[in-house]
């Protein structure tokens, strides 16, 4: 069948994003193809506000068939955070009879080369990105994600992270020519000759296993990575958040089928209750890359059992700020507790410990001691949920129970400095929706490094008080060091305090944001220009997005001719 969407054509609409994605990642600039705000959708075929409630409403209660071979029967079971019962079913798949089906495509996929295979991936994430309001209210039902948030961090954001894998593998793949001429002089004697061709080559199959917190944000980064370096993907949604997965996967095949390739080449692994499927297709020896975010448990265990396959892991870590001073307190105290409000703080990258002098601190409305650091902390969090349409807006809903669970026992860790509170949601009275807790600890007692050194994942937060910024700074070493963060914020005016803190960033691999006061947050970070993680401590092994975070999900071929 001749393909609908043609090589030149795709180039050619697509190209010139390519182009400005490969000179974004090369100046860290701002720059984002795809509009943040809803309103900017409607247009060019592209759902706008009611149109994408509609799409979402039209799913519920339907089964979603994606015309994958080996189906053999149909699981669903989601259930909102909101409330709703999505009632979606997904095709359950024999894998022995799919991957098959899977690598059958992969020689074609291959020969197309990297620029084509970039156009194929622009072309599915335009489409994606026509359906953003769709996606929109999927991943709001499956995350617990406040509306504006699934809006924006599962749509352009995601898509964001999406193009800019797509772009550092088109880079890594054409870093070596396609062919050259090798000619060595052998003084009197003919030189030698030869034609060389070198092939970038996939490994396999690649296995996304997905999140419930952001299950396109974090999902997508592996999932288009392995597709642009000529890898088929299998994606294994978090069984809490199948349907923003599915939806993907049904754009991509249905795309990888108008550009005339074998739609097999992206699928979906959807489970039974209870299957655990993750663990079975981990090992299979067609899986060749894995990508996945979630627990460290299992992240070790992929590390570990997983020995066929590249493994790329995001897991779990403890997130530090250190407040020694600041030339802004009002600011900072509004930066942080937006911070620790932000979707329930159901987010890896949401602080967990405030490290504050016992003291006290210096700040431009005078010195401050640890108690009034935290109260005003405690108020400035209080001051921007206290309006309950407000706090529904920035908290969403606790994406399940043990997240609950985490938050109801943090308050017997310590003194509680802010208490949690239930909010009604009026628009979805079954939603659990909580405010933050902040707990105030010692830490010179060892009772409550217990608490600190161990990540407490949802609206949980240790103001942690020290001896002195040189504990501080050591402190944050040490959590790094042994338990990962993937970011770490400071508040100081202290330049030698400052050069401290960075060198330990530097020197144990974490993301260090500095004296952040205005519309920036240090759970928040920017495709084409900031690194989600590092890769160099234990919480997480590699970065969004960098180099090598594409380059081993292929390898150069080479042939060689004599001339």
């Amino acid at each position: 069948m001749a393909a609908e969407l043609t090589a030149p054509d795709l180039i050619a609409k697509h190209r010139p994003t390519l182009d400005q994605a490969l000179k974004a990642i090369g100046t860290r600039a701002y720059w984002s193809p795809h509009p943040e705000h809803p309103k900017a959708y409607g247009e060019n075929g592209s759902l706008d506000m009611a149109a994408g409630k509609a799409a979402f409403d039209a799913l519920l209660g339907t089964r979603l068939d994606l015309g994958q071979p080996g189906t053999d029967d149909w699981v669903g079971g989601e259930v909102s955070p909101y409330g709703i019962e999505l009632g979606v079913r997904y095709p359950h798949a024999d894998v022995d009879v799919l991957l098959p089906a899977m690598k059958a495509g992969q020689r074609a996929w291959r020969d197309a080369g990297a620029e084509l295979r970039a156009m194929v991936c622009l072309e599915i994430l335009k489409r994606i990105s026509g359906r953003t309001h769709e996606f929109a209210h999927a991943v709001m039902h499956t995350s617990g994600q406040a509306f504006m948030m699934a809006f924006q961090a599962g749509g352009p954001h995601a898509q964001d992270r999406a193009m800019e894998a797509v772009a550092y593998a088109y880079a890594e793949q054409v870093r070596t020519p396609g062919t050259a001429e090798w000619t060595k002089p052998q003084g009197k004697r003919d030189p030698l000759v030869l034609t060389k061709q070198f092939t970038p080559v996939p490994r396999g199959i690649g296995l996304v296993i997905g999140c419930n917190t952001f299950p396109t944000w974090n999902g997508y980064p592996g999932l288009f990575a392995s597709l642009a370096t000529g890898n088929a993907v299998l994606v294994k949604p978090h069984p809490r958040a199948v349907l923003p997965l599915a939806l993907t996967v049904q754009t991509a095949r249905e795309v990888l089928a108008e550009a005339g390739f074998d739609p097999n080449l992206v699928a979906l692994a959807a489970e039974r209750p209870g299957e655990g499927i993750a663990k079975t297709l981990a090992v299979r020896p067609e899986i060749r890359v894995i990508d996945y975010t979630g627990s460290t448990a299992f992240g070790e265990w992929l590390e570990t059992n997983a020995r066929q396959a590249q493994v790329h892991t995001e897991k779990a870590g403890v997130n530090t700020v250190i407040v020694e001073s600041t030339g802004g307190y009002k600011g900072m105290l509004a930066n942080l507790a937006f911070s620790l409000s932000l979707y329930s703080g159901q987010m890896c990258t949401t602080p967990q410990n405030l490290l504050i002098p016992r003291e006290g601190i210096s700040t431009d409305q005078g010195p401050k001691s640890y108690d009034e650091v935290v109260a005003d902390l405690a108020r400035a969090v209080d001051g921007l949920l206290g309006d309950d349409a407000r706090a529904n807006a920035l908290l969403g809903a606790i994406v399940n129970p043990d997240v609950k669970a985490r938050l109801e026992a943090a308050a017997g860790l310590g003194e509680v400095a802010l208490a949690s509170r239930e909010i009604s949601n009026p628009e979805f009275p079954r939603a659990v929706v909580r405010t933050p807790v902040i707990v105030k600890l010692d830490g010179a007692k060892p009772d409550a490094e217990a608490a600190y050194m161990s990540e407490c994942f949802g609206p949980v937060s240790f103001a942690v008080a020290v001896d002195s910024a040189a504990q501080a700074v050591e402190l944050l070493r040490r959590t790094i060091r042994e338990k990962g963060a993937m970011t770490v914020g400071a508040y100081t005016t202290d330049a030698e305090v400052e050069q401290a803190i960075q060198e330990v960033c530097l020197e144990e691999a974490a993301q260090l944001s500095l004296n952040l006061a205005g519309g920036v947050y240090v759970n928040q970070t920017a495709a084409f220009s900031d690194f989600h993680g590092s890769g160099g401590n234990p919480a997480a092994n590699s970065a969004l997005t960098d180099g090598a975070f594409v380059a081993n999900r292929f390898r150069v071929v080479e042939v060689r001719r004599e001339a």
